[in-house]
C-alpha cells in the first residue's frame, strides 16, 4: 500500500476530474462538499476519499443533478445515486472515473471489476473507443501535469494492452479473406507506444484481413524483406513520440523511395506527431488518418 497515492493538491483534482480549481472551491464554501486538509502553510490537500467523492459529485452534476441537491446527499446517497444513474444511463464516464482510481490505487480487481461491467453492455470495440482512448488521452495529460506517475501510466496501459492480445488470441485462426493485400504493422525506430497499433491490429484481424504485426522500433531498412513476400502491402504505423516533428519529411521521403516504389504498395500513419504535416505535400501513396475508427471504417 506504500506506492498508493494519498494526497492531491487541488490542481491534480482539478487535472484528475476536470473541475476547475475556482468551481472545486466555490463548492467548499458554499456547499461544504469536500473538507480539505492543510499544510502548515495553508494550502489545500486532499486525501483519496475527497478525490473519488469528487469525481462521483462530477458524475452526477454532469448527469442532470444541480449541485444544491448533491449536496443535500451524505456520502452512501452519493455513491448509491452514482450506482443507480450508471446502470440506467450512460456508463462510459461512471467507468472512466472507476478506471482513474483504480489507477492511483493499483487495483487490478477494480480494473478488472470495471471492464467485465462494461462487457455487459457493448462489446470489447465499443469499450475501446468510448472508454480506453479518452482515459489513455486522460493519462497522457495527468503525467505531462505531474499528477500521476510513469508507474500509474505503466500499470493502466499494461492492463489495457492485455485486454486487446486476449481479444486478439480469440479471433486469430481465423481463416483471412482470400485477398492479395497485407497489412504490415510496425513502430519507427525508438517508438515503443504500441497500444493505438494493437487495436488497429485487432480491428484488421476481426474483418478477416491478413496482418503481420512487427511491433516497436523497427528499422526502416529491415523492412524490404516484406516486398520479397507480398506483392499488395499496406504499411501501418503509429507516431507517438518518434520520429520528431523535424525528421519526419526526410522519414517519409526516404519511406517513399525505398519501400513504396510499387502503386500496389502504401503507408497508413496515424498519430499526435503528425497533426501539423502538410497531407498535400505526401507522396500519393502515404496516407494520414486523424483517427482509428477513420483508418479502418472503409477497409
Amino acid at each position: 500500500m506504500n506506492n498508493i497515492k494519498v494526497a492531491f493538491s487541488i490542481k491534480d483534482l482539478e487535472n484528475l476530474t476536470g473541475i476547475k480549481a475556482h468551481t472545486i472551491r466555490i463548492w467548499e464554501k458554499r456547499y461544504n462538499l469536500l473538507t480539505p486538509n492543510r499544510s502548515d502553510t495553508n494550502i489545500r490537500n486532499y486525501n483519496l476519499t475527497s478525490f473519488q467523492k469528487l469525481l462521483n459529485i462530477s458524475y452526477l452534476n454532469k448527469s442532470g443533478l444541480k449541485i444544491s441537491k448533491i449536496a443535500e446527499f451524505n456520502e452512501d446517497e452519493i455513491a448509491n445515486k452514482v450506482t443507480e444513474i450508471a446502470a440506467k444511463e450512460k456508463v462510459e464516464d461512471h467507468a472512466i472515473n472507476a478506471l482513474k482510481v483504480a489507477m492511483l490505487n493499483f487495483d487490478q480487481v477494480l480494473f478488472y471489476t470495471t471492464y467485465n461491467d462494461l462487457l455487459k453492455h457493448k462489446s470489447f470495440s465499443e469499450i475501446f473507443y468510448s472508454v480506453f482512448i479518452p482515459i489513455l488521452n486522460d493519462i497522457g495529460l495527468l503525467w505531462q501535469t505531474n499528477t500521476i506517475t510513469p508507474a500509474h501510466e505503466h500499470f493502466l496501459s499494461v492492463h489495457i494492452k492485455q485486454k486487446i492480445l486476449l481479444n486478439t488470441e480469440r479471433i486469430q485462426l481465423l481463416e483471412p479473406k482470400p485477398v492479395s493485400k497485407t497489412f504490415v504493422l510496425f513502430l519507427p525506430d525508438d517508438e515503443i507506444h504500441d497500444i493505438g497499433l494493437l487495436f488497429v491490429n485487432y480491428q484488421l484481424r476481426s474483418k478477416g484481413y491478413h496482418t503481420i504485426f512487427l511491433g516497436e522500433s523497427i528499422p526502416m531498412d529491415s523492412l524490404t524483406d516484406l516486398l520479397t513476400f507480398f506483392d499488395d502491402i499496406s504499411f501501418i504505423s503509429y507516431f507517438t513520440v518518434y520520429p520528431r516533428e523535424k525528421d519526419i519529411p526526410s522519414y517519409l521521403k526516404k519511406f517513399n523511395k525505398l519501400l513504396l516504389k510499387k502503386d500496389t504498395t502504401e503507408l497508413l500513419l496515424l498519430g499526435m506527431k503528425l497533426k501539423d504535416i502538410d497531407t498535400k505535400s505526401l507522396p500519393k501513396n502515404i496516407s494520414i488518418f486523424s483517427s482509428i475508427e477513420n483508418l479502418v471504417k472503409d477497409m
